[in-house]
């Protein structure tokens, strides 16, 4: 398994907000969250190389990435604050 670093993330309270409500509704923790979203952004850009997951498995692509069955729309799509239903 990977060694896990700690450190101290400064981070505006309402996008910590919006990020900690994402995580529950993906059923994640935030700190998963958090990592999902570097992975994700890491795959998008062409940065990501053979990083590990949170089990130690490694992948080089986005193909683990998948967002939930409730985020049929994109959140990037979507006003900040705003959720799926439209309802802010």
């Amino acid at each position: 398994m990977s060694e896990r670093k700690s450190f101290l993330l400064r981070v505006d309270r309402e996008l910590l907000d919006a990020v900690q409500r994402w995580a529950g509704d993906d059923l994640r923790s935030l700190n998963g969250q958090i990592e999902f979203l570097l992975r994700r952004a890491l795959s998008q850009s062409g940065r990501r190389r053979q990083i590990p997951g949170p089990a130690g498995d490694v992948s080089s692509d986005a193909a683990n990435d998948v967002p939930s069955a409730a985020n049929t729309e994109s959140q990037d799509e979507r006003p900040f604050g705003v959720d799926a239903t439209g309802e802010p």
